[in-house]
């Protein structure tokens, strides 16, 4: 009896990883399958734990067991692929630069602080004791925007867009901003920002401060598509460039490996580790889909995921050195010569999406 539920229990967990390995494979937008670029490290877990007691509970070992034991390793293998890169065996994509001068550096701290959360008083004090240059913050209300109050002594350009539909988005720094705008580059309620920053060394760099909706509330089209469009924007603009916020996507999935090859940034993460970022209420279930993409004439100075503040998301913190000799020591994403189609292709698929309306 015991030995019949272990031999069920391990063929069906082992059948649900290769199952869910495979749907992200198919070429579609669909939440349900998109979703499952997620949790590709606790995928890797459970192959592995089936993989391990196989032998245990798989005799005699006939060749049907054997296929099946084979497709287990097979799928094993692959997610191990896709996350390898965030690994710190893996070479790291953004060089670090422990050394700074002060005019070139720059700090940022994003944070998804969640719309229905009422205790701002640990981001809050988060803030004050890192002192970032830049603070982004999404999901910020009405009731955000009043509780934000005391940062605007210490930071005197701000960007404002309180919704409490979940899509609000602010922006506070003490470095100026220029040409500050709030824009709605698919649906009318998602906005993203794009300013660009004076550092205090006098060089103007550009942000890209974004949002887009996450599976499974919707289908996919919109997020890939936001996602392209500021990528392609980016790569068209010779001002350096950082684009960070909630992508709601994975750093190991297709559309974000696409959309660094179309904007050619680099990821800190690569080489050094997940950082998962939410959910920060599930340690068994967490991701990273809080990011910050930066343009090769930056280095890294500082990487790190901060403590709860409340919210759902843990905030991210990035400090970077704007060094301009670094773009010739740093090898970028190179897009392949189908990635521009592919980009232009899910733009489409996304503008298209929008036009047929619907949550």
């Amino acid at each position: 009896m015991v030995r019949g539920v272990a031999y069920w229990t391990v063929l069906g967990l082992g059948a649900a990883g290769v199952a869910v390995t495979l749907l992200p494979l198919l070429p579609s937008d669909d939440s349900f399958i998109r979703v499952w670029d997620y949790p590709r490290v606790q995928v890797v877990m459970l192959l592995a734990a089936v993989l391990l007691v196989l032998p245990l509970v798989l005799r005699p070992f006939t060749r049907g067991r054997a296929f099946f034991a084979a497709a287990v390793a097979g799928a094993l293998a692959w997610q191990v692929g896709r996350i390898l890169p965030y690994t710190p065996i893996h070479p790291v994509e953004a060089r670090q630069d422990a050394e700074c001068d002060d005019a070139s550096r720059l700090s940022l701290l994003v944070a998804n602080v969640l719309v229905t959360n009422r205790e701002a008083g640990p981001l809050l004090a988060q803030i004050d004791a890192l002192q970032p240059d830049l603070v982004l913050l999404v999901e910020s209300g009405e009731w955000w925007d009043r509780a934000l109050g005391p940062l605007r002594a210490a930071y005197p350009y701000e960007v404002r867009q309180p919704q409490d539909d979940g899509y609000g988005m602010h922006l506070f720094s003490r470095l100026e901003l220029v040409g500050p705008e709030v824009r709605f580059l698919l649906q009318n309620y998602v906005p993203s920002i794009r300013t660009g920053l004076r550092l205090r060394s006098g060089a103007t760099i550009m942000l890209y401060g974004v949002h887009p909706r996450p599976p499974p509330l919707e289908d996919t089209e919109r997020r890939d598509a936001e996602l392209m469009l500021v990528g392609r924007e980016v790569e068209s603009d010779p001002t350096p460039a950082i684009v960070a916020g909630d992508l709601n996507d994975v750093a190991w999935s297709k559309t974000t490996t696409l959309f660094q090859d179309v904007s050619g940034l680099l990821d800190p993460r690569v080489g050094r580790g997940p950082y998962p970022t939410f959910n920060a209420n599930w340690p068994l279930l967490r991701w990273p889909i809080d990011h910050v993409f930066f343009e090769a004439s930056f280095r890294l100075v500082d990487l790190a995921v901060l403590p709860h503040v409340g919210s759902d998301h843990f905030p991210f913190f990035v400090s970077l050195c704007h060094a301009p000799e670094a773009a010739a020591e740093q090898r970028r994403p190179e897009p392949k010569p189908e990635d521009a189609a592919k980009a232009e292709e899910k733009i489409e698929e996304g503008r298209a999406a929008d036009a047929r309306g619907g949550e």
